[in-house]
C-alpha cells in the first residue's frame, strides 16, 4: 500500500495544491500530514480547509498549537505571523459551521500516530511536537539514542523543513559506541530502501522548505515494500510571495526566503 506523506504546508496555498496534484497523478488516495499546516503563509483558512478534506491524518504541529495557545519560543517574525493568523482564524470567514470546524479540527489534532512498524509526529520521537532534529544532530551519539530508543521501526517527522534519513551505520553493544548518519535526497526524486532498519525519516516542507531547494518536498510511503521516495515539485512561488507582501503583518523575508528554499 502506498500513502503520501506530507508536512510543513504553513498556509501556503499553491504549493499545496501543486503537491495534491502530483498526489493524484501517482494514483495516491492516502494522504498523511505531518502538522504545521498554518503559520508563516497567506492563505491559513484554504489550506486548513483542504487538509480537513484531503487528509485522512493530521499530526499537531507547533504552529497550529501556536494559534490555540499563548506561543512559546517564537521569533518575533514568526509571532507575528502567528497572531495574524490567529487573526484570520478569528474573524469567522464563511459560515459558523465552517469556522467552528476549523477550530475543532485544530483543537483535537493528536500529537502522535503510533501503527507499530511506523510512527508519525511533527517533531521528534521524545518530543512530539516541539524538539528540532537537524543533520548534524546525527553526529550527537547521545542525543540520537535517546530518540531512537523511544520507537521500533520507522519515525516520520517534520519540523525542520529539511528532508532526509537519519539511520544508524554501526551498531554496537555500547550505545556510546554506535554512530548515525543523516542521508539527504538528490536533488531530484530520491528513493530510500527501509528493511531491516531503525531510522527517522524527515519528510521535508511542502510550504516552506529549507534545503536550498525551493521546489516543495514530500514522501510516498510503502506500506509493503518498506520503501520511500521523495518528490520534489514546482509550483507558483510568485503568486505566493505577492500575497505575502501584500498583508503588513506578513514580513517580506517570508516570500524572499521561498525563492531560495531557506
Amino acid at each position: 500500500m502506498k500513502r503520501a506523506i506530507i508536512s510543513d504546508i504553513h498556509g501556503n496555498y499553491e504549493a499545496l495544491t501543486a503537491v495534491l496534484a502530483d498526489i493524484q497523478e501517482k494514483g495516491l488516495t492516502e494522504i498523511y500530514c505531518l502538522g504545521d499546516v498554518i503559520g508563516y503563509g497567506p492563505d491559513p483558512i484554504r489550506c486548513l480547509d483542504t487538509v480537513i478534506e484531503t487528509c485522512a491524518v493530521t499530526i499537531l504541529g507547533n504552529h497550529d498549537q501556536a494559534v490555540l495557545f499563548d506561543p512559546d519560543g517564537f521569533n518575533p517574525v514568526a509571532l507575528r505571523a502567528i497572531y495574524w493568523t490567529r487573526d484570520q482564524l478569528e474573524s469567522g470567514f464563511g459560515s459558523a459551521d465552517q469556522n467552528d470546524r476549523r477550530w475543532d479540527f485544530v483543537g483535537e489534532l493528536p500529537r502522535k500516530r503510533d501503527e507499530g512498524d511506523f510512527i508519525f509526529v511533527h517533531g521528534s520521537p521524545r518530543d512530539t511536537t516541539n524538539e528540532y532534529v537537524f543533520p548534524e544532530h546525527a553526529y550527537e551519539v547521545d542525543k540520537m539514542n535517546s530518540m531512537m530508543s523511544r520507537f521500533d521501526g520507522i519515525c516520520f517527522q517534520g519540523h525542520t523543513h529539511i528532508p532526509g534519513v537519519f539511520a544508524m551505520t554501526s551498531d554496537d553493544d555500547d550505545p556510546a559506541k554506535r554512530e548515525y548518519a543523516f542521508f539527504a535526497p538528490e536533488d531530484r526524486d530520491s528513493f530510500f530502501r527501509l528493511n531491516g532498519i531503525k531510522a527517522m525519516i524527515n519528510v521535508g516542507s511542502v510550504g516552506q522548505p529549507r534545503d536550498e531547494n525551493p521546489r516543495a518536498c514530500y514522501v510516498v510511503l510503502d506500506t509493503e515494500e518498506k520503501t520511500i521516495e521523495y518528490h520534489r515539485v514546482e509550483y507558483d512561488v510568485h503568486t505566493t510571495r505577492m500575497k505575502i507582501y501584500a498583508i503588513d503583518d506578513l514580513d517580506n523575508m517570508l516570500g524572499d526566503r521561498l525563492l531560495a528554499g531557506r
